[in-house]
């Protein structure tokens, strides 16, 4: 071959490997470009796509939790329906309770009378015709043989009589009755003439009990059970007979308190423990209150104070194993201790003698109890309840047109 042939050859092939070298890399650059065009795409959709299905999975998971919330909801209000139905159940059940409670006592007391063959009262007889109806209250006044002048002037004030007694039970259901039991010597002059004045008067609940001033708190526990078992009543009233009272005022006082349960109501104190002996209202038993100087638990001064029916059944279920102490107001607080008791401070039960009732009296706060503490009742009150009746006393009127 001659060396023009050659050179053409080599020529023609060298321009060949250029443009096969330049064609690779625009194909190279043209295959990029259209990688990349075509890869963003799909990668764009698929992130849509995925959104898409998240969105709605999230819905679905959203639905599913309102479901869940307003099934939550209904199940609550289901639950609160029947704590509130369980609720009213058990205090149906309560107060059933309480009510055979009371009818057993009345049976128990029923029972010892008979047991024992000692009257209890003349109102005993009538026993179940009393307890057909309800009462507001019952007031026993506590008095002792020699009291015959404190209880003439109680009848000539605050205490009705005779056709207006029985229109206070009739119409008010307001039974009102002196509280005294039996001499040591049973028959002897003493019951004698206590059943001469009930025979003339009719006013007296007598209590299988022996009369004695260191037996007051023993007194106090068989007048609740005896009172409980003859009258069916909301409220029953311990007050001493050398204090005044102004009935409307107390019904009106309990009135307020007549739906609630466990109540004790009075003129809430707490006194010296005294351990000396010899002087008034000696505690024997100080060292059950702690060290010298200690004091009483919250309790109602003696004079007047009021305990719900409930309390009234349990004094008279439990009163073989309830604790007398010296003085009867610590022995009732003591009896109360433990037990879920609402205890009510109403300073009018324990307002003092004129002037103290008289000017809130004047000022439309009458009292609904009035005596002197320096005597724990009124001083000389055969002579003084009259004026303190007239300067203190809520008037005639406002009991007959009290509405309970």
């Amino acid at each position: 071959m001659s060396f023009k042939s050659r050179g053409e050859q080599y020529t023609r092939s060298f321009i060949s490997k250029k443009w096969t070298f330049l064609l690779c890399l625009g194909c190279f650059c043209a295959g990029m470009l259209f990688t990349n065009r075509m890869g963003t795409v799909p990668e764009s959709k698929g992130i849509v796509r995925t959104t898409a299905v998240e969105d709605e999975k999230l819905k679905l998971i959203s639905e599913g939790c309102n479901l869940k919330s307003k099934e939550e909801k209904h199940v609550s209000k289901d639950i609160i329906g029947e704590v509130f139905k369980t609720h009213h159940a058990i205090r149906t059940l309560d107060k059933t309770i309480s009510n055979l409670e009371m009818e057993l006592a009345a049976a128990r007391a029923a029972q010892e009378s008979l047991l024992t063959g000692s009257p209890l009262s003349n109102d005993v007889g009538r026993t179940e015709s009393s307890r057909k109806r309800k009462y507001l209250m019952v007031i026993g006044i506590n008095t002792a043989f020699s009291s015959r002048k404190r209880r003439d002037s109680v009848r000539n004030t605050w205490m009705p009589q005779g056709e207006k007694r029985k229109k206070l039970e009739e119409e008010k259901g307001i039974i009102v009755r002196f509280v005294i039991g039996h001499s040591a010597t049973t028959g002897g002059i003493l019951d004698r003439a206590i059943e001469a004045e009930d025979k003339k008067h009719g006013d007296f609940l007598r209590l299988d009990h022996v009369e004695g001033y260191l037996e007051l708190s023993a007194k106090t526990k068989i007048y609740f059970a005896t009172a409980v078992a003859l009258w069916d009543a909301d409220f029953y009233v311990k007050v001493d007979d050398d204090v005044h009272v102004n009935i409307a005022t107390l019904g009106e006082t309990l009135v307020r308190h007549r739906k609630k349960r466990h109540v004790y109501i009075g003129c809430m104190k707490s006194g010296p423990v005294l351990s000396q002996k010899g002087v008034r209202y000696h505690e024997p038993e100080h060292w059950k209150f702690g060290e010298a100087g200690n004091k009483y638990f919250r309790h109602a001064t003696g004079q007047l104070y009021a305990i719900s029916k409930d309390l009234a059944s349990y004094i008279s279920i439990n009163q073989h194993v309830l604790h007398k102490y010296a003085n009867e107001d610590v022995s009732l607080g003591s009896w109360f201790i433990g037990l879920d008791v609402e205890h009510i401070d109403d300073r009018r039960l324990c307002c003092g003698t004129p002037p103290d009732c008289e000017w809130k009296a004047q000022a439309g706060n009458i009292c609904v109890a009035s005596f002197d503490w320096s005597c724990s009742g009124i001083c000389r009150s055969a002579e003084r309840i009259k004026e303190v009746h007239r300067r203190c006393g809520e008037g005639e009127n406002a009991l007959w047109s009290a509405t309970f």
